[in-house]
């Protein structure tokens, strides 16, 4: 889900309209994949975002000012160096590719200006950010070695080379009739797979929109075409090239997921159709709604809490076996009794097993006693009752492991979903002194703490009672023992990990706790389900134990109101998280 280099074209010179002059004021990294560049103009301020996400690479406009990482990683440090303070003197595109180049004039040694080259080569997975020096890579976000690729590497102090030329055509710079005529050379190929292989920066989105305007089939081949169809394709190719020279920012989105964006519309496609004013606009909103900023930490600590949540659950699996083996204990004292009263009937050494009448079978059944050949009768009797001794005094001491483990289970799972409810840097530094506290993440070096406090989520009901979320366990601790008052409602999916939630009146009408209720439903495990148990219960009757882990609490008096998620209420939640 990114734009193709036919509709970057009209996305470049959107920016190098607003920021062609502007000087470069800071220049921040939010993760390894997104900077921001602070641009200011005459009277404006500007923040530029590059992105190199593999999911979707881009370069535009931001409105609102993004979360940094404490301590700046080298690359953006190497910008700092050689940026800040520099004037943007051309923003271009490499033909039609999805490679932007911003040049940047600096003053260098001597007082004589210099122009440096940031290269946002946006090209899924291989999506980079290279500084160039008069050709020479100053250093790159992306460090690509002989080992990572045998065609291209990109290091320091090596000459700046493009990515291997695709030898197609730019549609606003080659004559349609002879895109045509190349188009006609393959009378095998699909019309689609014709176009994208003689048409640079098409991607089939652009393709089909193409052959959509030109009423022809997608899948049709070159040789069932006349000289009336390749009109019409002359056409269409006229049509869109003419539109992308007058964009209409276009993005269309099913079930809260992007299907395609596009600088032209894609009549061809059906689904909810959003039309934006820039293209900036058009990539910010893709980007919000494919949530691709994570914050820093957040990949390790998720992986870091299902690593540990394995390794509980499969210890609960051993001891289940160790507390099913304890449990019958009496199986060994049996054994050894009947041993101790048959002894004298068989011989040391001699026998693997032996069978006997069952001493303690009413019917004289047989029981057979499994015999370790090294050890004498006797010593095999002594081996049983030492065996059912150990097993009779483990039994106890496993089945507090095995509660210790689902404790541990049930915890962990309360970080798993603060993490995925986790959109911002104090969040995720909530989680990381958890995890910390717990013993689960070793205390590393100390970062520069952010610098504002992290706050409850907040929505308000219909009758504008404010209603308060927490995010993490902390957070849930906070919200439930200091800011909420006494006679303020409470309330927690039953029995489901989820948030604390707190209804910030003393008295709450029934929509109020029905709408309260859904969102507790929303922040929890259970947001997909139906008929989620949610208990609700006043402040003044929640305690929390001595000792306890965060976020845990015990309550009494509570109530249980049943709700089932609402698809509406969910869109408008995630809208504001």
């Amino acid at each position: 889900m990114n734009l193709d280099g036919f509709s970057m074209r009209p996305l470049t010179a959107e920016l190098e309209r607003t920021l062609t002059g502007g000087r470069i004021d800071k220049i921040t990294q939010q993760n390894r994949a997104n900077l921001t560049m602070t641009i200011r103009q005459p009277g404006q301020t500007f923040l530029l975002r590059l992105s190199i996400a593999p999911q979707n690479p881009s370069l535009h406009l931001l409105k609102n000012t993004p979360e940094n990482l404490p301590e700046p990683p080298t690359f953006c440090m190497v910008l700092r160096k050689n940026l800040e303070s520099g004037r943007i003197a051309a923003i271009r595109q490499h033909e039609l590719d999805r490679i932007i180049f911003i040049d940047v004039d600096t003053i260098g040694i001597g007082g004589k200006i210099q122009t440096l080259t940031l290269a946002a080569e946006l090209i899924g997975k291989y999506s980079n950010l290279i500084l160039i020096d008069d050709g020479q890579i100053v250093d790159a976000l992306k460090k690509v070695g002989t080992n990572s690729s045998r065609v291209r590497t990109v290091l320091p102090n090596q000459s700046y080379e493009l990515p291997p030329a695709q030898n197609k055509f730019d549609i606003f710079v080659t004559d349609i009739d002879e895109i045509l005529t190349r188009i006609k050379a393959d009378e095998t190929l699909r019309l689609d797979k014709a176009i994208m292989n003689v048409c640079q920066g098409f991607s089939p989105n652009s393709t089909r929109e193409t052959i959509y305007l030109a009423g022809l089939p997608v899948d049709i081949k070159i040789s069932a075409l006349d000289e009336k169809d390749f009109e019409s394709l002359r056409s269409a190719l006229i049509e869109i090239r003419t539109a992308a020279e007058n964009p209409t920012p276009y993005m269309i989105e099913e079930n809260g997921k992007v299907i395609a964006i596009s600088a032209v519309p894609l009549n061809y496609l059906r689904g909810n159709v959003k039309t934006f004013d820039t293209l900036s606009e058009l990539l910010e909103t893709a980007d919000e709604i494919a949530g691709s900023y994570v914050p820093p930490d957040k990949e390790i600590f998720t992986k870091l809490v299902n690593n540990s949540l394995r390794r509980a659950t499969n210890k609960i699996a051993v001891l289940t076996e160790e507390l099913n083996a304890a449990e019958n204990a009496d199986d060994w004292r049996i054994r050894a009794d009947n041993l101790s009263t048959y002894r004298y009937q068989f011989k040391d050494h001699a026998d693997e097993k032996i069978s006997v009448p069952n001493i303690y079978s009413e019917t004289g059944e047989e029981i057979i006693i499994p015999l370790d050949r090294k050890l004498t009768i006797a010593a095999n009797v002594q081996n049983c009752y030492k065996k059912y001794d150990k097993l009779k005094r483990s039994t106890k001491f496993i089945s507090e492991q095995i509660e210790l483990c689902r404790e541990e289970i049930n915890y962990l799972e309360t970080i798993a979903h603060a993490l995925t409810a986790s959109t911002t840097l104090v969040d995720i530094d909530e989680i990381r002194t958890e995890l910390i506290g717990g013993g689960y993440l070793k205390e590393g070096r100390k970062k520069t703490a952010p610098s504002k406090k992290p706050e409850p989520l907040k929505f308000t009901a219909p009758d504008g009672t404010e209603i308060l979320v927490g995010k993490n366990n902390a957070q849930n601790d906070r919200l439930t023992f200091k800011i909420a008052a006494p006679d303020n409602l409470w309330l927690h999916t039953k029995n489901i990990t989820g948030s604390h939630v707190i209804v910030r009146s003393n008295e709450v009408s029934d929509e109020t706790l029905q709408f309260a209720a859904q969102i507790a439903a929303h922040f929890s495990k259970a947001q997909n389900s139906s008929k989620v148990p949610v208990d609700y219960v006043q402040c003044k009757y929640i305690k929390k134990p001595s000792g306890a882990k965060p976020g845990f609490v015990v309550f009494t008096n509570q109530r249980t109101i049943y709700v089932t998620p609402d698809e509406a209420l969910d869109k408008i939640l995630l809208k504001t998280v």
